[in-house]
């Protein structure tokens, strides 16, 4: 069947104490609303944000998720969770099942919704969590079947209805119809004069529909109102993200300095030391230690690879057995290929290190391509832009380049070629050739007696 999911996202959290909207608020280097746009994705093809307060932000961030099909409802007043629905609800088409979740509530794992959906057969299924001291939350009241019947707020339970440890989220999947022709009966009868989604167990109850539950851990349902509760948010998806890591079997040194930001996917023997940020899709072979330290963003790591401490390495690949680092910088277009060592306070951007070659100090390597086994000498730089445009440097196999020069691109220097240090290089140095663009020393006698 097909499933049409609502995000509630119009929420203004004053608490916040922020220009943005609530669902905007950052955790684990993502926005709250991000983060469950991509958990739905990955069961539902189409999805509605409920927006209101700040819905140009809203909408314009939302459009920059990849490939989710996303339209958008417009809430004209807060006026309670059930009107929220109700409004997304112009958006789905009958005989969809509708998933409601919310952009605050961003924890919720793909499973536990799975299974919320599957427990809906009946047409409706609401999901709980067991709390040790529920006080002031909605009890879920069932029937000697399980089904959920009624939710009792605190102020109207009763003794017995008090002592009930199940509470609702607020997060349910329901036939379309069902939901729809509820909601219509929902009213505004209460203090705040808002519509509540809570409601509409006890009216689908009246219907005869029969509501299944689905439980999940406290940690995949908690929201956040302020920035403490942000915060707290933050230390739980630290913690979730870690858990799956360990379920890979990497070793980590302390996961509370371990920020998983992205997905991870690693083969076997990794470790990881503290203060490590791993951020969009990173994938590491066998036998890969990441240094303290060290950030990676969107990175394929081989085997036997080692990324020392303070690293920043964006959008780059690095084969089997290299080294990197410490203190090196690989940014967005490199390749280091296999057995290839990057050293200290070294850059490099759109640029491929062949095997085996070294560029162990002080160098930036911009638009470039060095071959096999050839050694970039401390201090190098290609000089790749020329104030309006990028150019290539090429250096082949087995060459040496010099500490301290500069290669002027558009430049390439053959194999076997070695480069002076301290030379500025502005032609193409042919293979097996020694290039040297210096100029002449000269040194000036008894040059400090006659200066006084």
């Amino acid at each position: 069947m097909k499933i049409h999911t609502i995000i509630l996202a119009a929420g203004e959290g004053s608490r916040m104490n922020s220009n943005r909207a609530k669902s905007l608020q950052p955790i684990g280097g993502t926005s709250m609303l991000e983060k469950i746009c991509a958990t739905a994705s990955k069961i539902s093809k189409d999805i509605t944000l409920v927006v209101g307060f700040d819905k140009e932000s809203v909408i314009k961030e939302s459009e920059t998720y990849k490939d989710l099909n996303i339209t958008t409802s417009l809430q004209p007043k807060p006026i309670g969770t059930g009107d929220a629905v109700k409004c997304g609800l112009d958006k789905t088409q009958s005989g969809a099942k509708i998933l409601v979740l919310y952009g605050d509530v961003p924890l919720i794992k793909e499973q536990t919704l799975k299974n919320l959906i599957e427990s809906s057969s009946s047409g409706a299924s609401i999901l709980t969590t067991t709390l040790k001291n529920p006080f002031g939350y909605g009890r879920v009241k069932k029937d000697n079947q399980g089904c959920a019947i009624e939710i009792v707020e605190e102020k109207d339970a009763d003794d017995e209805e008090r002592q009930i440890n199940e509470v609702f989220t607020g997060i349910l999947c329901a036939e379309r119809d069902f939901l729809s022709t509820s909601l219509e009966e929902v009213t505004n009868d209460n203090a705040a004069k808002e519509f509540y989604l809570t409601d509409i167990v006890s009216i689908m109850n009246s219907k005869g529909i029969k509501i299944g539950t689905c439980n999940a851990s406290n940690e995949e349902v908690q929201g956040a109102n302020n920035k403490k509760e942000l915060e707290k948010l933050e230390t739980i998806c630290r913690s979730m993200k870690t858990e799956e890591l360990f379920d890979q079997g990497i070793t980590i040194s302390d996961s509370k300095r371990l920020d998983v930001r992205g997905e991870v996917k690693a083969g076997k023997d990794c470790s990881i030391d503290v203060n490590v940020i791993l951020e969009g899709e990173v994938f590491l072979g066998n036998n890969v230690s990441i240094g303290p330290n060290t950030i990676l963003k969107d990175v394929e790591i081989g085997d036997n690879t080692s990324i020392e401490a303070f690293s920043h390495i964006v959008s780059a690949k690095i084969g089997n057995n290299c080294i990197i680092g410490p203190y090196a910088r690989l940014r967005e277009g490199s390749s280091i290929e296999d057995a290839a060592k990057v050293g200290n306070f070294v850059e490099t951007k759109n640029s491929t290190l062949g095997p085996g070659s070294k560029a162990n100090h002080f160098t930036y390597l911009g638009d470039t391509q060095v071959g096999t086994k050839t050694n970039i000498g401390a201090g190098t730089i290609t000089c790749n832009y020329d104030g309006t445009k990028k150019h290539k440097t090429i250096i082949g196999n087995n060459s040496f380049i010099g500490s301290n020069s500069s290669l002027v691109a558009p430049v390439e220097i053959g194999d076997n070629t070695t480069i002076a240090a301290g030379s500025t290089i502005t032609k193409n140095v042919p293979e097996d050739a020694l290039g040297v663009g210096r100029s002449k020393q000269t040194n000036k006698e008894n040059w400090a007696k006659k200066k006084d």
